[in-house]
């Protein structure tokens, strides 16, 4: 296998500190003083022609007179930059030309500041791209490599030295990627806490250069890391971040991330729902869930979920058994399993009557099992159940209820935990409902259990452990290669509906409806349509035509299209007396049925995100809307009809019947493989309403809307 590019970015053998100092309250002197501290192997470079030596270390006066001394080495793997701002691209540029592979930038004041600070960092940019050195940052925190002793950082979590006496509750180790230095060494002393070992946290900055998509891809590939975590603002690289993605699925690496700085995108005044309705966030959480990358909301959430991904095989599905030594704790961790999409199945009669004899008559045994406190024997009744429990096939993951707040003794025996976790391949966890000891944390981890303290989280981290292994076992969507798509030339920013039908043409079904310039074409058309019909007004300038009094329905004869055109036209004019009308669209009134959404937003980030909803006008009152990226294929598409809240009123509410949903599924498929075509000059697109009819006759898209390029 071939090494991957940031092999010895992560695990250099040479490291330069430019700027080195003795001084411990500077980030200079700080970053040498760690790197040695944490046992750093290989050779440390301090650059300052200051000094001639600092803490017994020879003081180099330049880069270039480093590599020269240690080219004979293999030259200088990494270089770290804490000096001021001003001088780091010339600092950069000197690296490169004395050979030095990777960069490290601390310095702060470049693109964050604005302004001239942020030519600066383009600058950085055109110096790596010309001389092919890599920089991670500016403005981070650096990164630390556990397994290699490596401490490129001045975070004080790394300050206290590596205690190899320390339980881990697995030998996996997880990666942390934080676009914030402060978080991702947060997630790290929390993770640590809890008894994760980790193989490297990385602050990535500003990603002048290096940025996350890159960092992942290491990881995903690194033999080292068997998990990563991602505290994520923004991703600059949105296709290397897609394909780092896609290969941790195909290798079946799970990826915790914590995304924040969800736009309200509501506050965008848009054409459409679709606009309104998928803000940057969309996006993230629509990729997110293709590639089962698992959202957690805050640094518990994700240590608790990194702590079952570490430590438990994927669930074969929903349903928990639970073994407990206190009724309310059992019944409280039914609640929040229940709550979190796990099903607590009650076991069978000839199960419970083998539990039984395992505890007092005021025990319990239907799941959660309650072998109580005050049983003469209650851990080795508990470590029975739990082997009973672990080889059912009812249960499909085991949670143990518990108490590890002794000193000196716990109801969990390591080898018989270990035997079962080990044949029965079912995720197992603990809750201790009292804070716990050190005695009790170290004889969890010693178990192979992560251990929770927060009740919440047990719900949280075992069914997004859930939701994962299922996301693995769906397959994804074939790729779409796009033919660019020829348009009319000339269209206008906001395409009205008739023009936009013709645009989306080859993706949508056959309408029925003309194009009218006057009330006796109106009336001839609707006559060749069959009534009933209804009367829409087109124009670039409104998009919104109810509110403009532009719309006209259920006219059931010549006389009344005839007199709604000339009384709609007057109203229009009335509203928006400078807009330019194309005509009046002529469509002949859909059967009854249910209204729904489909919309395309172009993400910057991501490209075309699907936007599926329910309700035609009031989607937006009920946000029950759901997003996908492009491109959608039928079995996806419907997945995506089926997860909207109102689904149940398409597939048969209280014995309505169910509609044929597979004309909506392929709908959805074909306008992604139009979003996808149509893409260099479409930025957004809404079919709303789409009628799906209740006859079975199919659906009707009742009105469309483009917003094109600048």
């Amino acid at each position: 296998m071939t090494m991957h590019a940031l092999h010895r970015f992560f695990w250099p053998e040479s490291i330069a500190v430019l700027g080195a100092s003795p001084d411990l309250h500077r980030i200079r002197g700080r970053l040498l003083h760690q790197l040695r501290e944490n046992g750093f192997p290989g050779r440390i470079l301090p650059i300052n022609p200051s000094y001639q030596d600092i803490d017994g270390l020879r003081c180099y006066p330049s880069i270039a007179a480093a590599a020269a001394v240690g080219a004979a080495a293999g030259g200088v793997d990494l270089a770290l930059i804490a000096i001021p701002a001003a001088g780091v691209a010339a600092a950069v540029e000197e690296c490169a030309r004395a050979g030095v592979k990777n960069t490290l930038i601390i310095s702060s004041g470049f693109a964050e500041e604005g302004g001239a600070a942020g030519d600066m960092q383009a600058e950085l940019l055109a110096i790596t791209q010309r001389t092919g050195i890599r920089a991670c940052g500016p403005n981070c925190e650096g990164y630390y490599n556990a397994l290699g002793r490596v401490a490129t950082t001045f975070s004080p979590t790394v300050e206290t030295k590596e205690d190899d006496s320390r339980v881990l509750v697995s030998d996996k180790r997880i990666g942390v990627i934080a676009q914030s230095g402060g978080i991702g060494f947060a997630l790290f002393n929390r993770g640590k806490a809890a008894g994760l070992g980790f193989s490297y946290v990385i602050s990535t900055g500003n990603e002048a250069d290096l940025g996350m998509a890159d960092f992942l891809d290491y990881m995903v590939e690194d033999p080292h890391t068997h998990a990563v975590m991602l505290f994520c603002e923004a991703v600059r690289d949105g296709a290397g971040f897609v394909a780092a993605l896609e290969k941790a699925r195909r290798l079946g690496k799970p990826i915790i991330a914590i995304k924040v700085g969800r736009s309200d995108a509501g506050t965008r005044a848009t054409a459409s729902h679709t606009a309104s309705l998928s803000g940057s966030h969309a996006a993230y959480r629509a990729v997110f869930e293709r590639y089962g990358v698992i959202e957690a909301e805050d640094a518990d959430e994700a240590v608790a979920i990194a702590g079952l991904v570490l430590t438990c095989p994927l669930p074969k599905g929903r349903r928990a058994g639970i073994i407990t030594v206190s009724g309310g704790g059992g019944a409280w961790m039914a609640d929040i399993l229940s709550a979190h999409g796990l099903i607590v199945p009650h076991l069978p009669a000839e199960s419970q009557a083998a539990l039984r004899p395992l505890m007092p008559s005021y025990g319990a045994s239907g799941n959660p099992v309650d072998v109580t406190a005050q049983g003469s024997n209650t851990g080795p009744a508990m470590m029975t159940v739990m082997e009973h429990l672990a080889g059912s096939d009812e249960i499909d993951m085991v949670v143990l209820v518990t108490s590890l707040a002794s000193e000196t003794r716990v109801s969990l025996d390591a080898a018989r935990i270990r035997a079962v976790a080990a044949s029965c391949g079912k995720p197992m966890t603990v809750w201790t409902y009292t804070l716990p000891s050190a005695f009790g944390r170290e004889a969890a981890a010693g178990c192979g259990l992560f251990m929770h303290s927060n009740l919440r989280n047990v719900g949280v981290a075992l069914g997004k452990l859930a939701g994962y292994a299922e996301s693995l076992q769906r397959s994804l969507p074939e790729p779409f290669r796009a033919v660019s798509g020829r348009l009319y030339p000339g269209l206008p920013a906001v395409v009205p509906e008739y023009l936009a039908k013709q645009v989306l043409a080859a993706w949508l079904p056959d309408s029925r409806e003309a194009l009218a310039a006057s009330a006796e074409e109106a009336a001839d058309a609707a006559q060749r349509l069959g009534f009933p019909v209804a009367l829409k007004v087109q124009s670039p300038q409104l998009p919104h035509k109810t509110e403009a009094g532009g719309v006209r329905l259920h006219l059931g004869d010549r006389a009344a299209v005839a007199g709604a055109y000339t009384a709609m036209l007057a109203d229009v004019a009335r509203h928006a007396p400078d807009a330019t009308i194309d005509g009046v669209l002529v469509q002949r009134m859909a059967p009854k049925g249910h209204e729904l959404v489909i919309g395309m937003v172009d993400d910057a980030t991501f490209g075309p995100i699907m936007m599926l909803g329910f309700g035609g006008t009031t989607v937006e009152l009920f946000g029950d809307v759901v997003h996908s990226p492009a491109p959608v294929d039928d079995a996806e598409a419907m997945r995506m009809i089926l997860s909207l809240k109102s689904a149940p009123l398409l597939t048969g509410f209280r014995g309505s019947k169910p509609i044929d949903l597979a004309p909506v599924a392929a709908l959805v498929a074909a306008l992604s493989r139009a979003a996808l075509t149509l893409r260099d000059q479409v930025r957004e697109f809404e079919l709303n309403p789409v009628i799906v009819h209740t006859d079975g006759s199919g659906l009707t898209v009742a009105d469309a809307l483009l917003t094109m390029r600048e």
